[in-house]
């Protein structure tokens, strides 16, 4: 299969998630990570609402990245990555992604989001802050402050909500390019 293949695979099994956990719900340990909350305690905010019960978690995957200036050393980018939603409209998350050069990398984030973006209550924008790891060997400079594979990483995205649950989403990567993507709340 080719990584467009790959990533209609994983969407169509993200879409399917939330109704294998439905009829697991009599599960305690289905539940229990559900309900689990790995962020932090001082990514929430004190004044902010919890997330819905069904949007605590957002699977996204990307299967296609436009690099602003092509190279014959640039690779398919492909991304999965989950987030757990917080109080405050904030988040944190786990990527794994293959990089612009085909090296396998990840980032470990915290994040914001706003929703109801300019009057529309399906535009959202989100921004997350974190650390990148995989950038290594003849790579290494392509990011910049990078320590033994270890780079600090902004990331500010738009999206529009297509279904309660569903999203397109278009992530900036700095002067890299655009990736696109599909997140999946849970």
């Amino acid at each position: 299969m080719n990584t467009l293949q790959h990533a209609l695979v994983a969407i169509l099994l993200a879409s399917s998630l939330p109704d294998v956990w439905a009829q697991s719900s009599a599960s305690n340990a289905a539940n229990d990570w559900q309900n689990s909350t790995p962020c932090p305690d001082w990514v929430s905010t004190e004044s902010g609402s919890a997330p819905a019960a069904n949007k605590r978690w957002e699977l996204t995957l990307s299967p296609y990245t436009l690099h602003w200036q092509s190279s014959p050393e640039h690779k398919p980018v492909v991304l999965s990555s989950l987030d757990r939603a917080a109080p405050g409209n904030r988040l944190c998350g786990l990527s794994f992604f293959s990089n612009s050069f085909g090296q396998p990398s990840t980032y470990v984030y915290v994040g914001q989001r706003w929703d109801s973006l300019i009057g529309n209550p399906n535009l959202f924008a989100k921004i997350t802050a974190g650390i990148f790891y995989g950038y290594v060997g003849q790579y290494k400079d392509k990011v910049p402050y990078n320590y033994k594979g270890f780079s600090p990483g902004i990331i500010p995205s738009v999206g529009y909500q297509l279904t309660p649950t569903d999203s397109a989403q278009l992530l900036v990567l700095g002067t890299a390019g655009l990736m696109f993507a599909y997140g999946h709340t849970f």
